[in-house]
């Protein structure tokens, strides 16, 4: 028998009244909202363990304060064979002894001064006289001064209760007065008060003894428990370091710097105590932004007591503002530059935040503490926000700040912020490749998901606006805008298309090549037929599709059908540079080149047309040159065959530290690159007959071809991320036979003079280095020449003596990331 279907199950009502425009999250919502959650109670019971167990963590985090400051003391008496008690112990005697003196002349001075107070009772007297005398003088608030008593003698009566009436007995005021402590009361209530900071003192300092002796293996721990990459961890730890000791140092010296002209001026214009004011300014600016004020107010309040007159508390009032104004805005900056690397409104935010917490120890710490969280935040992913609301770098890359203003339509902002950027980038063309085009790569990317039409039209209306601001800001040159036009640049599909059209004729322009652009789109064949392309002499099509092939090749079998003699260059901004903007593509796509960048299709037209006014940049040579080369051949870095090892060594050790496949360690002279060191080996280009490079002299060539000779003339390291793409070195004919790519150098100075050579590294590939990276870099030619400073400064080997091993010492910074004989 078969079973009867069940009837269909009845769509549940929906719901009205209140409920009715309530849905249900979508999951991918719901778990953000879950994320969120969660770290906001994270947030609020780790801020409540930082304020409930401030009795311990203060002691500790001062103490480890303390410890970055005492360690580099320490460590330099482990390196001259003191044991690490010793060294800890003495250390610690010798700060205790700076405090204990620091304290011991304070006290003296201020019970100096105290003996003096009584002499100058009649002054103050004197000037608090004439000042109420003043404030009393009629003047043009006297009117006002009335009126006001009056009222508040009427509200007086007012509120006054009525007499009492006969036969009630009015209220009587009642004190009650607690009875005189004894004085064993009062001797515990002293040592009470004295006995709190005392041990607070006492255990800063056994921790600061725990701190230095277990340094080693309390960093250990750290590194385990924070887990994950061990590199990660180390990088965190080591930037943490770094920046809290440079900080710390440096405010040193700007306390100093402040501190000693403060007891100097106040010495000279006749303030007592001059020296301990200096002092006690130079320790109070340890607490920011309160300390300054306080330390000002004792020197002040002295001047005002000892002169009768004015002259001494505007003299002083004067110190006191000068000090301030050069120590903010020129000695601050000068020593500070990006130390923390945090923002000033993450300072302010931050003393605020660790004051509430801690109380006053909490606002001298909070500049180290808040330079932790940073390092945090740029070390571990979880914790990223961090970097972004406490870092001094922008939030946003220069393209996207660019694309945010064109999108909510503060064209003004963003025409002010591009020239700001066009100044930093160095020419237009950059800016154009830098900023400009990834903008609008961004913009075609939203265009078919997250663009309205208003949006659209808001960022090309903005670039057209922020192109002519860029044209009349860099206007081209005469020769470009007196003869006809000889390049035609338009737009592949779209009008953001046209837009690097407009880009690269602006930059043709500016290169004194003549060029126009036509808002006609090269896609659009009615458009395309109605060109006239007589006396064109070459046609820039530029595309921002990620697959331009097959429009492309149709519209240059078009062009080569109607106009055979016009050159025609394809930007193809979103094809990858490294694998579709070579000489192959563009002969499969029927074009003369191709380029991924402004500068390159500038470049590319401009050797079409054979208007390239020079081929590569020479190597420029400084006015000191003479002085150069003579500190060059006095050093000994050309003949000496024991250096030359060292020199090898050095290379091999770089090119292992970077993975490159070659490293070199070369100097100039008035005419030649000579190569010293050599390690690795560069395969010759493709097609030529010329043998890889494997031996130093291989690389020995004139110094006006060498990239080298560029390091030591600007003094400061170089990157060249891709070689065949720099305008500067794209054509240098020596570097394309040897096929080079890739260069980054660092200038190796000797103790006086400037850059002698470099020591820099190779490949045959295109790629990237940071700026960390060259910082390490410059960190280990900065080690090469020290050691051979150190070489120079040793006696001679004997004749027929075996040489000691070249081994070129590593820095710290070196040792981080590669230990010493790897």
């Amino acid at each position: 028998m078969p079973i009867p279907a069940l009837p269909a199950a009845r769509p549940a009502p929906e719901a009205s009244g209140p409920l009715a425009d309530l849905r249900p999250l979508p999951p991918e919502r719901g778990a953000s909202v879950v994320r969120i959650a969660a770290g906001m109670l994270i947030a609020a019971l780790v801020i409540a363990g930082l304020y409930l167990g401030r009795d311990i963590l203060v002691p500790l985090a001062l103490a480890v304060l303390l410890g970055f400051v005492l360690d580099p003391a320490v460590s330099r008496l482990r390196r001259w064979g003191v044991p690490r008690v010793l060294a800890v112990v003495g250390v610690v005697l010798v700060a205790l002894g700076v405090i204990g003196g620091s304290a011991a002349f304070m006290t003296w001075e201020v019970r100096a001064l105290s003996a003096e107070l009584p002499t100058y009772q009649s002054t103050i007297r004197g000037k608090l006289a004439s000042l109420r005398e003043t404030i009393r003088a009629p003047g043009m608030f006297d009117g006002l001064t009335k009126t006001v008593d009056i009222v508040q003698r009427e509200t007086e009566k007012l509120a006054t209760p009525a007499p009492a009436a006969s036969g009630e007995r009015p209220a009587q005021l009642v004190e009650v007065k607690e009875r005189a402590a004894s004085p064993v009361q009062q001797a515990l209530d002293v040592i009470g008060r004295i006995a709190g900071p005392l041990v607070d003192a006492g255990i800063v300092l056994v921790f600061v003894i725990l701190v230095l002796l277990d340094r080693l293996d309390l960093r250990d721990r750290l590194v385990r428990l924070m887990g994950g990459s061990l590199q990660r961890t180390t990088d965190a730890m080591d930037e943490a370091g770094d920046r809290i000791s440079r900080y710390l140092i440096m405010q040193l010296w700007v306390n100093l710097s402040y501190g000693i002209p403060m007891a100097l001026g106040l010495w000279l214009i006749g303030v007592p105590g001059a020296f301990l004011w200096g002092m006690l300014a130079a320790v109070m600016r340890y607490v920011p932004y309160v300390g300054p004020m306080i330390s000002a107010i004792f020197p002040l309040t002295l001047a005002f007591a000892v002169d009768p007159g004015w002259s001494l508390v505007l003299w002083t009032l004067g110190l006191i503002a000068v000090l301030e104004l050069v120590s903010n805005n020129v000695v601050e900056p000068w020593l500070y530059g990006s130390s923390t690397g945090l923002s000033a409104i993450s300072l302010i935010v931050a003393a605020t935040f660790w004051t509430l917490m801690w109380g006053p120890v909490g606002l001298i710490m909070s500049t180290p503490l808040t330079v932790c969280l940073l390092v945090l935040g740029r070390n571990l992913p979880a914790l990223q926000f961090l970097d972004v609301l406490l870092g001094s770098q922008p939030a946003l890359d220069a393209p996207t700040r660019v694309y945010q203003r064109l999108l909510g339509g503060d064209v003004d902002e963003a025409v002010e912020l591009s020239h700001q950027l066009t100044e930093e980038a160095g020419s237009v063309p950059q800016f154009y490749d830098e900023v400009a085009l990834p903008a609008l790569r961004m913009a075609v990317s939203d265009y078919q998901t997250a663009s309205t039409s208003q949006h659209r039209l808001r960022i090309v209306t903005g670039m057209e606006s922020l192109l002519d601001e860029m044209r009349d800001q860099h206007p081209v040159t005469p020769m470009a805008t007196a003869a006809r036009p000889a390049v035609l640049c338009l737009g592949g599909k779209w009008e953001l298309d046209a837009i690097t059209a407009q880009m690269v004729a602006h930059a043709l322009g500016l290169a004194g090549t003549p060029a126009a652009h036509d808002a006609a789109l090269a896609a659009d064949p009615q458009a395309l037929a109605r060109l006239d392309l007589r006396g064109v002499e070459a046609v820039f099509v530029g595309w921002f599709s990620p697959e331009p092939q097959v429009a492309a090749k149709r519209l240059c079998r078009r062009l080569r059908r109607h106009w055979p003699e016009v050159r025609i260059v394809l930007g193809l901004w979103n094809v990858d540079a490294a694998a579709g903007a070579d000489a192959a593509t563009a002969e499969a796509l029927g074009a003369d080149a191709v380029a991924p960048s402004v500068v390159e299709a500038v470049t590319h037209v401009q050797k079409l047309l054979q208007t390239v006014s020079h081929e590569w940049q020479p190597a420029p040579v400084p006015e000191d040159d003479a002085a150069r080369v003579a500190l060059l051949r006095a050093s000994g870095v050309l003949t000496d065959p024991q250096l030359q090892q060292l020199f090898e060594q050095t290379a091999k050790r770089a090119a292992a530290i970077f993975d490159v496949p070659a490293a070199m360690v070369s100097f100039i002279d008035e005419q030649v690159q000579q190569v010293r060191g050599f390690h690795g080996e560069l395969p010759a280009p493709e097609g030529s007959a010329d043998a890889p490079v494997r031996y130093a002299d291989q690389l020995d060539m004139p110094r006006s071809h060498s990239i080298c000779g560029h390091v030591v003339a600007d003094n400061r390291p170089l990157v060249v991320p891709d070689v065949a793409r720099d305008p500067r070195f794209a054509t240098n004919p020596m570097l394309a036979a040897k096929g080079l790519r890739f260069y980054a150098g660092a200038p190796l100075r000797p103790k006086k003079g400037g850059a002698i050579g470099s020591l820099c590294l190779l490949d045959t590939q295109p790629r990237e280095f940071s700026e960390r990276d060259a910082k390490l870099l410059q960190a280990m030619a900065d080690d090469l020449m020290h050691e051979v400073a150190e070489r120079a400064d040793r006696p001679e080997v004997a004749p027929g003596a075996a040489p000691p091993a070249p081994e070129p010492k590593a820095s710290a910074t070196v040792g981080q990331v590669l230990p010493a004989g790897t």
